[in-house]
């Protein structure tokens, strides 16, 4: 597009020019006035219309005259300044030049510091900052401490190059000795002459100075050279060039990790009281200096006043940017106190291969009184996780690892010969299907018929732990132990797991009973060898019995929502003392779990190992078939002969026929009545008249009026209905 000025007279005297631009395609011809779009304009009068003209005018002539010569020399001048491998090569050359002279300056630096005790009065002058009288006496005393030592030292050196002295001479006049004396020797046994000796031996004292003189010229002209590489190393670990000079090589660089580092790093967040803080001159309380630790670096640092160390984790990620790290390379976590932030930082890359392969994948067996592999801690270290005597709880939200965290578990579980496994699945899924030939009890399913299987299933299981206890007494011990767990006495261990288990607590039929079941069996299973893993994605006080979690000792929380979801997995108060699922992120931080019990510390963080369950890269079944070949040598697979627990039914209109009389029952006594006439049935025992109320309309369609609100349940409408239903199953009978 090109621009013209064009200037429509009016036909009238004395009235201004107006000036208008226009836009026009290029190469056509400019349009009517009257057809023209007016993008800008100004008035002005005839004069100053004439004036700008001439000036125009005059600008085109005098670039026409220069305008060649500053083509060229602006297209010489981008070839050099624009040369891919020139700006590379020079930026480099600056890059490494800044890099030693940081390095010298930062020698300097650490020689005052050490001269003049730095560390001490930075670290005072901060604690006097920040007001804590506490790490203020604390600096102070070393700051005393570390100067008596200074001046025991000095006071000590001119003993010290005395005795230096000393041993030199002795030294000296020893070998002087031995020369003499190796020379009598061989000077009265007829071996040769004592001139010989003490010539042979300036001789060799001669090769060596020569050796000396001649290794000393190549290392004073090497010398130079190590002492700028020592700088520059130096510099790389102190210093940081400007991003100005940074090169395509330098971008995947690792950046030591060091208090500088992070220092930058925490200013960098713009946080106003760390803002604020450094500004003064101030440098930031490490209570542990920056250290290596396994596969990366850890430090604990006092946060300036009114900073918490959940509000640096809450902003991970930016964190991270700073320390040219991502954001799953970063774990700001709360110390001791809120104001103290605890930090470990990976090596660059150190956690992209996660936990890496299941250490059992292809040979080895377990012993689940040691405990099972379970993954690694950031650090790199192997975890076991301990399960006999523990029950467990995993969770997350969806797709974050809890059921491969539960698989692992299992599948350390199977490869002990001596363990039973039962694992009940309340949904549609195929995520432990491997599993079934090792199981003695396996369920799947979210049908009613299959929850009601689960609830007869927990109901053995429950005997199952009375009858242990009647074992323990037998054998006069508190727990089971490795020795009775071997000698089929039927105090093997035995492995429960309830995947999805909110599904199962909730069923609005048996939901209830299972809650009550678990919530005794965790209490009580512990120790007679019974070992529960429930797993869910929203351990709630709805979806999961605060009974079951607080006896939960073993917790493994993927990425959670909350601090609810957060303390019911990992504890009551464990978002407040900071160990937090919540900063988990979830996706970029799948398969890694903060989990308590697992070793000493109150949590850790934990990449898990994962077990594919993928038709085309199954590993759960090469495993589970080598676990079958060791049950082989000691028979069948543990608890499979134990009968299957029927599911007892029963009809809820059959049992009113038989407990009311003549006349109508108020609700609230019929439970009773019911729990009376059927002990065992324990849909019966909680039983209340509301609910009672409830089921009848809603699965016979009997309404029970409310007469004086005593809801009287009337006996002629309940054998009504009985008659109604066996004249209609008659009927179909006879129609079939």
């Amino acid at each position: 597009m090109t621009t013209d000025d064009t200037t429509p007279q009016s036909a009238e005297a004395g009235e201004e020019l107006a000036r208008v631009h226009y836009l026009r395609p290029e190469g056509q011809d400019m349009p009517a006035v009257s057809d023209a779009e007016v993008v800008e304009g100004e008035l002005i009068s005839d004069e100053e219309y004439r004036y700008r003209t001439s000036q125009k005018a005059q600008a085109i002539a005098r670039y026409k005259g220069y305008a060649h010569d500053a083509v060229v020399v602006g297209r010489a001048v981008k070839t050099v300044a624009t040369h891919q491998h020139t700006k590379t090569a020079g930026k480099a050359v600056i890059s490494a030049g800044l890099t030693t002279v940081q390095g010298v300056e930062s020698w300097g630096k650490r020689a005052w510091d050490a001269s003049t005790m730095g560390v001490y009065r930075r670290q005072i002058k901060a604690a006097e900052a920040s007001g804590d009288r506490e790490a203020l006496a604390d600096w102070t005393e070393r700051r005393e401490q570390a100067v008596e030592r200074r001046h025991k030292r000095m006071l000590d050196l001119p003993g010290l190059a005395w005795g230096t002295a000393k041993v030199l001479v002795g030294s000296l006049a020893g070998c002087v000795a031995l020369v003499l004396l190796v020379g009598l020797f061989v000077q009265f046994s007829g071996t040769g002459a004592f001139i010989d000796v003490v010539t042979g031996v300036l001789s060799a004292i001669r090769w060596v100075f020569t050796a000396i003189a001649i290794a000393w010229t190549p290392f004073l002209m090497a010398l130079p050279a190590f002492v700028l590489l020592a700088a520059y190393r130096e510099g790389r670990k102190r210093g940081q060039a400007p991003a100005w000079l940074a090169t395509a090589r330098e971008a995947d660089a690792d950046m030591a990790i060091d208090e500088t580092t992070i220092a930058k790093a925490l200013e960098a967040l713009r946080i106003p009281q760390i803002s604020a803080y450094l500004k003064q001159g101030l440098p930031l309380q490490f209570l542990t200096p920056a250290r290596i630790d396994g596969r990366g670096t850890h430090a604990v640092i006092r946060l300036p006043a009114g900073v918490t160390a959940e509000k640096i984790a809450r902003r991970r990620a930016d964190f991270a940017t700073g320390l040219h790290r991502l954001a799953k390379e970063v774990w700001p976590t709360t110390g001791a106190e809120a104001g103290i932030l605890d930090v470990w930082v990976a090596d660059k890359g150190a956690l992209a291969e996660g936990a890496g392969e299941y250490p059992l994948l292809s040979e080895g067996a377990v012993d689940v009184f040691k405990g099972v592999p379970f993954g690694k801690t950031l650090r790199g270290t192997p975890l076991l996780a301990p399960l006999m005597e523990r029950n467990t709880i995993t969770g997350g939200m969806p797709g974050q690892g809890k059921s491969s965290a539960a698989r692992v578990l299992m599948a350390g579980a199977a490869l002990d010969p001596t363990a039973e496994l039962r694992i009940y699945v309340p949904d549609a899924n195929f995520d432990f299907e491997a599993f079934k030939p090792r199981c003695s009890r396996y369920i799947m399913g979210a049908e009613d018929e299959r929850i009601a299987e689960i609830l007869a299933d927990l109901t053995d299981l429950h005997a199952e732990v009375q009858r242990r206890g009647e074992l323990l007494i037998r054998y006069e011990i508190p727990s089971v132990t490795r020795e009775l767990a071997s000698k089929n006495v039927g105090l093997h261990p035995l492995f429960v797991l309830l995947e999805e288990a909110h599904v199962a607590i909730q069923h609005p039929k048996y939901g209830g009973e299972i809650a009550k079941l678990l919530v005794d069996i965790v209490r009580l299973g512990r120790k007679r060898g019974i070992h529960v893993l429930v797993s869910t994605q929203a351990p709630t006080k709805d979806s999961m019995p605060r009974d079951v979690t607080r006896n939960c000792s073993n917790g493994i929380a993927f990425a959670v929502g909350d601090h609810v979801a957060n303390d019911a997995l990992l504890g009551q108060g464990a978002y407040a003392a900071g160990h937090r699922a919540t900063e988990l992120i979830p996706g970029t931080d799948k398969g890694t779990a903060v989990v308590k019990g697992f070793t000493g510390e109150r949590s850790d963080i934990v990449q898990v190992y994962f077990l594919d369950v993928a038709k085309d890269h199954d590993q759960i079944t090469p495993i589970i078939e080598r676990a079958l070949r060791l049950i082989e040598e000691r028979g069948a697979v543990p608890g499979a002969d134990r009968p299957v627990p029927e599911i007892e039914t029963r009809d809820l209109l059959e049992d009113l026929d038989a407990v009311l009389g003549k006349q109508p029952v108020n609700a609230a006594d019929v439970p009773a009545l019911l729990a009376q006439y059927a002990p065992d049935w324990t849909p019966y025992q909680g039983l209340s008249g509301k609910a009672l109320r409830e089921l009848l309309a809603a699965e016979h369609g009997i309404k029970v009026p409310s007469t004086g609100n005593r809801y009287p349940v009337d006996p002629v409408t309940v054998r009504e209905v009985l008659t109604s239903r066996a004249t209609a199953d008659l009927d179909e009978d006879e129609t079939t």
